[in-house]
């Protein structure tokens, strides 16, 4: 039997530590929920930007983002959106915007790298309100590879048992972590929205005769839905959210539990 496992990254490969800061009041928001931000609006959107986090640590912190992404060309990509947001409005929002500044963007990188101090990669992103055509937060997400993540990786391999990562993050931070599980980089797909992890665990299942989805969030629900088997992984926070709970086939604690559910729900199948 060909089997095939789908991994987010954030909270299910990677413990993750995430700090948003509000542009308008200054707030630090700490272990931040980056699909809630975005749920507040239905026009709210999470931009990744595809930059090396030294260039932001060493621009002019008065330095407008809008400004600095005009300057160095930065690509950025929609990571997630409750609606259909397309590139063209995103840019006109972020270039619009006249209040979020490099040093907010600063401020949360250190807050991060203070909360994890064997930090694996860091990733800044913005979350836009296009009806408010600003930057209401700026983000920043650092992570460092679970104990098992290694050991689970492994243990697929020696079965024989392809595993694939799909996550919102940029190449530039997933690749860092495929080379670090010894997955390869054919095998990861970057920048995948909730529809975009819907149609990759749809694509793999024309290949395989299984495909498991494990993921730990509500941008991996349509994913869990559209696999043989949707596992949700609260590892990162130890909470069940209701909705994802009713959703999920399997609850793991531990990503190590992923290969004894492997065994007992699909292998004996």
């Amino acid at each position: 039997m060909k089997i095939a496992v789908v991994f987010d990254s954030a909270g299910t490969l990677l413990r993750m530590y995430r700090v948003a800061k509000n542009i308008h009041t200054g707030e630090y928001l700490d272990e931040v929920v980056t699909t809630e931000l975005v749920g507040k609006k239905p026009y709210c959107a999470l931009l990744v930007m595809q930059v090396d986090s030294n260039k932001l640590v060493n621009c002019p912190p008065e330095m407008l983002i809008s400004d600095f992404i005009r300057k160095y060309s930065i690509d950025i990509e929609v990571g997630c959106s409750r609606s259909q947001i397309n590139k063209a409005t995103v840019l006109s929002v972020v270039e619009n915007d006249t209040r979020a500044a490099m040093s907010d963007l600063q401020d949360v990188m250190a807050a991060v790298k203070k909360r994890c101090k064997d930090i694996f990669y860091m990733g800044v992103g913005l979350i836009i309100d296009v009806d408010g055509k600003n930057i209401p937060y700026v983000i920043c997400t650092g992570g460092k590879v679970y104990s098992n993540t290694h050991l689970v990786i492994n243990a697929l391999n020696e079965r024989n048992i392809d595993a694939y990562i799909a996550s919102g993050d940029s190449m530039r931070n997933l690749g860092a972590l495929a080379n670090n599980v010894n997955l390869p980089l054919d095998r990861v797909f970057e920048i995948a929205t909730p529809r975009k992890k819907e149609e990759i665990v749809k694509r793999l299942k024309q290949q395989y005769d299984k495909v498991i989805m494990v993921g730990d969030g509500i941008n991996d629900l349509l994913a869990m839905r559209a696999a043989d088997l949707g596992v949700l992984s609260i590892q990162q926070t130890g909470k069940c959210p209701p909705l994802l709970c009713e959703e999920a086939d399997v609850v793991i604690r531990d990503i190590k539990e992923i290969v004894g559910v492997i065994e007992n729900r699909v292998l004996k199948i």
